[in-house]
């Protein structure tokens, strides 16, 4: 029997400082974040979706919440690299804390959670992943409601659930997909405080019975000229820089050509930190030095998916 260590990264109890602040710095990204706020809510609260239809549609029996409430707490952050999907995954528990009044503790599952081939251990592994999770859901519910709620996510998730039709798939890791989706199941409808989040490049790969299974799908892409904008006038904040030149910026970061536009990790994790390594310690950041940083930056290539 495998231990919590063994399955998960170091529990971590959300809102918290640096989850917080990775949460704001996504800027652009409003949309996204107030449809999984809602989504979020509906599946690990659903009785405020009750308190709601009681409020706005009073003694009606309304099929329209069983089908929210009887759906899979799973969703599928899919998108290419550097675009945002990790730093959100771990990160919108801060939101939902703030809008449920709950603690959110977020779990991140181990990749070697997949074991090292031999017949029935990744099988064995993923029930025990998700029989932690049910019981720790089961504690957090009392008769006013759920008292917390959990978060699970998986990065890289094409590597644990890849599409079954695949031929060179060892049997080993189909029993694992098998696993992985009746554990999913099992969360079906459940009524229990538990999300799982799904992370990938590669969406394609990803079984499609997972994908029937999603409650929703978030795709992430490269930032537009606005979402650029907001990127950098938020990151760059406080340095002085002319409004004129984050216009220059926002252009010199988009496509051109055969060349993608940069990624946000591109802008907030490679322009920005470059411009303040080569100014300290004996300068101030310029406009200049920055204009000609990100004309020499090459953007993150776009990521394809193998067939």
């Amino acid at each position: 029997m495998s231990t919590q260590d063994d399955l998960f990264h170091p529990v971590v109890e959300l809102p918290e400082p640096v989850r917080q602040a990775r949460y704001d710095r996504l800027v652009g990204l409003d949309d996204t974040k107030l449809r999984l706020r809602k989504e979020a809510a509906l599946l690990a609260a659903p009785d405020r979706l009750r308190a709601w239809a009681e409020r706005f549609h009073p003694g009606m029996d309304l099929p329209a919440l069983r089908l929210l409430t009887d759906r899979a707490p799973l969703f599928v952050f899919a998108g290419d690299v550097g675009s945002g999907k990790s730093a959100l995954a771990e990160s919108f528990g801060c939101d939902l804390a703030d809008m449920l009044d709950l603690p959110v503790f977020l779990y991140r599952l181990k990749l070697a959670t997949r074991g090292n081939g031999l017949v029935g251990e990744m099988t064995s592994l993923i029930g025990e992943a998700f029989t932690h999770l049910r019981d720790v859901a089961d504690r957090a519910l009392s008769a006013s409601g759920p008292t917390s709620v959990t978060v699970f996510v998986v990065d890289e998730a094409d590597a644990l659930v890849q599409s079954r039709e695949a031929r060179q798939m060892h049997h080993e890791d189909r029993a694992g997909v098998d696993a992985f989706l009746a554990g999913v199941d099992s969360l079906a409808g459940a009524g229990l405080p538990v999300l799982v989040v799904l992370c990938t490049n590669r969406v394609g790969a990803l079984d499609p019975a997972i994908m029937r299974r999603s409650a929703a799908t978030f795709t992430f892409t490269r930032p537009d000229d606005q979402q650029r904008h907001a990127i950098l006038a938020a990151a760059l904040d406080g340095l002085g820089v002319r409004t004129d030149t984050i216009t220059k910026l926002v252009e010199l970061t988009g496509p051109s050509g055969n060349q993608p536009g940069f990624t946000s990790s591109d802008l907030t994790q490679r322009l920005v930190p470059a411009a303040l390594i080569t100014a300290f310690p004996d300068r101030a950041v310029t406009d200049e030095h920055l204009l000609t940083l990100a004309s020499e930056l090459a953007p993150t290539p776009v990521f394809t998916e193998q067939p």
